[in-house]
């Protein structure tokens, strides 16, 4: 009886992993406006790491090297927010505990799409902000990071944003700011 208690209690913690990863990442929708900052929180814990990330430096999408790799291969964590025409998006992220190395990237899409990686094949454009490797003259950078303008001109946009780590940092809470002007 006691082993087929706990073959049943295996099956069950199988199957229900299984639809966790079959439902696949959370995405956290962000109501964004023109005119206003809105922060949104999150934990690295409650993402997970891409099965890869090839994506990233292919030519249609070009949003952060191969070289910079190990700094992305951590828990991704998702946030969307809609960019209408006529506006720039400004997004940082700040992590609680300033110590916390955390990288950011945003792309914008067409309107009401959600493709995200490793699937996503192009983008309209991709911006990623990350802990330099050396440093820029007359810059400096702290524990935030603050990604570059992501500009809808002519055609709104769905702009999908992660947040990540190097893989050995597996924790970690965060605030994204994300402003449209």
């Amino acid at each position: 009886m006691r082993r087929l208690i706990t073959s049943a209690a295996v099956a069950l913690t199988t199957l229900c992993a299984g639809a966790a990863l079959a439902a696949g990442p959370v995405v956290t929708p962000i109501k964004a406006e023109k005119g206003k900052t809105v922060v949104a929180t999150g934990k690295l814990e409650a993402g997970a790491p891409l099965a890869n990330l090839d994506w990233a430096w292919k030519s249609s999408m070009a949003c952060f090297p191969a070289t910079q790799q190990a700094l992305y291969n951590g828990n991704h964590v998702f946030f969307t927010a809609e960019l209408p025409t006529r506006s720039e998006m400004y997004i940082t992220v700040v992590p609680k505990d300033p110590t916390v190395n955390m990288s950011g990237y945003a792309y914008a899409i067409a309107a009401g799409k959600q493709t995200l990686p490793p699937e996503i094949a192009s983008a309209v454009s991709c911006e990623a902000e990350q802990k330099w490797d050396r440093p820029k003259r007359g810059k400096t950078q702290d524990h935030t990071r603050v990604l570059p303008r992501v500009t809808a001109i002519g055609n709104p946009y769905t702009v999908i944003i992660g947040v990540t780590s190097p893989k050995e940092v597996t924790a970690g809470d965060f605030e994204l700011k994300v402003e449209i002007k």
